[in-house]
């Protein structure tokens, strides 16, 4: 069984979709199976993976199929799963189609339960599945949420960094009452930090002071390698391994693993 992590947080530009494809290629890189879904209708985990076209089968059309569970099969799945540069590393991929998706599910029975009658299917193939939820919290939100054995939350070190948190966790209590009794906390990270920045040391603390133990370990620098990676359709650890940002997502990829055992 797979460990299913969301990253998840409705504040966009905090290292969310950034965070989502780095660990997913850190665990890659440790050997560990993984998937990579892109639950957003931007689409850029994709792109950070080097696919800025249309697939034939993406996300959206595997939710289609997924409003019949007869329909869920590895066989009829296969298809939307695409390789990536990393032998241990599969991604679904999303695109701008995504978007009607939440129109579609407002009148739709089980309309929360399609992500997880997928990745049903798919969970014992991989040792992770992560994925980039929408900066939202909207049905495609929920259904990543009800789907997930955990949530990831990354928090930018910038003012007003604890803003809408409040009304993240309220929507992961709800689900957790009503839609997914085993979803956990896997843990808020912090991104976009700066050692010399006097403003990201007193955010941490912050963070730390209100979150406790929930957070973890690493922290994701700002880092221009970082930054750069996704234009080349790259994970940072193949486009400079070397770099901070490539090392901070190793650390944490082994932090999540050695808090496991």
């Amino acid at each position: 069984m797979s460990k299913v992590i969301a990253v998840c947080n409705q504040k966009g530009g905090v290292g969310k979709t950034t965070t989502a494809v780095n660990l997913a290629a850190s665990f890659a890189a440790l050997e560990k199976k993984t998937l990579l879904i892109d639950m957003d209708p931007q689409g850029n985990a994709s792109q950070g993976l080097g696919f800025n076209e249309s697939q034939e089968l993406d996300i959206h059309e595997v939710l289609d199929l997924a409003e019949n569970p007869d329909n869920m099969t590895l066989e009829n799945i296969a298809p939307a799963v695409m390789d990536t540069s990393l032998d241990y590393l599969k991604v679904i991929t999303s695109g701008p189609d995504l978007a009607v998706m939440e129109i579609e599910l407002v009148n739709a029975m089980s309309r929360e339960h399609r992500l997880e009658r997928i990745i049903n299917v798919l969970r014992n193939e991989y040792e992770f599945i992560i994925i980039d939820a929408p900066p939202s919290l909207n049905l495609l939100t929920l259904n990543v949420l009800t789907a997930a054995t955990s949530v990831l939350i990354p928090i930018q070190c910038e003012y007003y960094a604890l803003q809408g948190m409040t009304e993240l966790f309220k929507t992961i209590r709800e689900v957790q009452k009503n839609l997914n009794a085993n979803l956990k906390i896997e843990g808020a990270l912090l991104t976009m930090y700066s050692a010399n920045l006097s403003l990201s040391k007193q955010v941490a603390a912050e963070v730390r002071e209100n979150l406790s133990d929930t957070v973890f370990q690493t922290m994701i620098p700002r880092n221009v390698r970082l930054s750069e990676a996704p234009s080349h359709g790259k994970p940072v650890i193949l486009y400079d391994v070397q770099s901070t940002g490539s090392q901070a997502y190793m650390k944490l990829a082994e932090e999540i693993l050695n808090k496991g055992k």
